[in-house]
């Protein structure tokens, strides 16, 4: 689904929703002010900005309340009647003053984290609400434990749709390809994800039985989940800034030019999503980028500009395999160490990974030498010598693959030498 039509679809379903609420009027008011205000309290304890690729889901409080309601169909014994619009629509709306504050402060939740939410609980409530208020679900499988697994089918579909949506907004937005991107948004529902959806489970039986007095008493693991979760995202963005440092090392000591580090670590980390790298494999590559010149600190002469790739290939294997002992001193991952060394290895001896990095460092050290010739000059003149390589030094896919990466624009040419 492109971007632009989940949106459409997501404000069509609010819209009729709410003036469809709004007209006949909410029914059961107390339960609709319950789920609307832990809704909202969740909103307001989203972490970060919405839709990053490292916070898949910032308001998982919400989410979880979200989901409950859209498969709530009894409060304290008493079956409810309220419907899968205005699930919807009190949705919407405790989502949208919860985000309020966010907004004012500039880092609200994305128009496609919007989306994804209102789609994701429309399709649960869907599902559920009709087959319920009909009656069908008590004379297919009564209010036992069948009823309780029909529950959890349910939230494991709705759990699959948001994942397939997440990554087809993802494709439309980025055109990465969508396997990689489903893959990735699957293994995220194994965290903070799989915790959502069983709270939502468990809040849902349990107004069911104990009423509405069950949302806080349900809210509270989720809360201390979701105070884990912030320190473990806290405690891998030190880490990575850590990397970032040790990569600014070779600028500070004058043997890189400002920037080529990260600029070096966003091309890969783009080709490899182009490529269909997912996972644990990108966060390698973007490690690897960062210090893959890292051996150019045992120099006693500087190479000038930090242009390794023109160096005779003794010398490119000598730096590369002693950037590999210095960052296996760091305490990094093996894994990058062994992409840092593999660097001057003929393409069809590198991994992916290292043949992602040798190509992304030869393009911005090329392009920065060559200088813009006209709007894109440079950058074209670099990707036309690394075709020229593609013999011996560069994968043929790699570089057509840097090449779409260089065409869309995502990412800056480096300034002319």
């Amino acid at each position: 689904m492109p971007s632009t039509a989940g949106r459409a679809l997501a404000g069509l379903l609010a819209v009729v929703s709410l003036t469809w609420t709004l007209w006949h009027g909410v029914a059961e008011r107390p339960v609709a002010l319950a789920f609307g205000v832990l809704i909202t309290l969740g909103e307001l304890a989203r972490r970060g900005s919405g839709g990053s690729e490292s916070e898949r889901e910032p308001a998982p409080l919400g989410a979880a309340g979200a989901l409950a309601y859209a498969l709530l169909g009894q409060n304290a014994g008493t079956a409810t009647h309220h419907g899968a619009l205005q699930v919807i629509a009190v949705v919407v709306a405790a989502a949208l003053v919860g985000a309020v504050p966010h907004v004012a402060l500039g880092h609200g939740p994305t128009p496609d984290d919007m989306a994804r939410r209102v789609l994701t609980v429309a399709f649960a409530a869907a599902c559920f609400q009709p087959l319920y208020n009909a009656g069908k679900l008590k004379h297919w499988v009564g209010h036992g434990p069948w009823f309780a697994l029909v529950i959890v089918a349910l939230l494991v579909l709705t759990a699959l749709c948001d994942a397939v949506l997440a990554a087809a907004m993802a494709r439309a937005r980025t055109r990465w390809p969508f396997g990689p991107l489903l893959r990735d948004e699957l293994r995220a529902m194994l965290g903070i994800g799989s915790a959502v959806c069983a709270t939502g489970a468990v809040m849902a039986l349990g107004v069911a039985v104990a009423g509405l007095w069950a949302l806080p008493v349900f809210s509270l693991p989720l809360l201390l989940t979701q105070l884990s979760y912030r320190r473990y995202a806290a405690v891998r963005a030190t880490y990575r800034q850590t990397i970032a440092s040790l990569a600014r090392a070779t600028e500070i000591a004058g043997h890189t030019p400002q920037g080529h580090a990260h600029r070096v670590a966003g091309l890969s980390r783009a080709v490899g999503r182009d490529l269909g790298l997912c996972g644990q494999d990108l966060t390698v590559l973007e490690y690897a980028a960062l210090m893959h010149d890292i051996g150019q600190l045992s120099l006693v002469d500087p190479v000038p500009e930090g242009a390794t790739a023109a160096l005779p290939e003794e010398q490119q294997r000598r730096i590369a395999l002693l950037g590999g002992a210095v960052v296996r001193q760091t305490g990094v991952d093996s894994a990058v160490a062994v992409v840092v060394e593999r660097q001057a290895d003929p393409y069809c001896h590198q991994p992916l990974t290292a043949r992602i990095v040798r190509t992304a460092n030869a393009y911005d050290e090329m392009a920065r030498g060559e200088g813009p010739t006209g709007a894109l000059g440079g950058p074209l003149h670099a990707l036309e010598r690394l075709r020229l390589g593609t013999g011996r030094d560069y994968q043929p896919e790699v570089v057509e693959s840097l090449a779409r990466v260089v065409s869309r624009g995502g990412l800056s040419s480096p300034p002319a030498g």
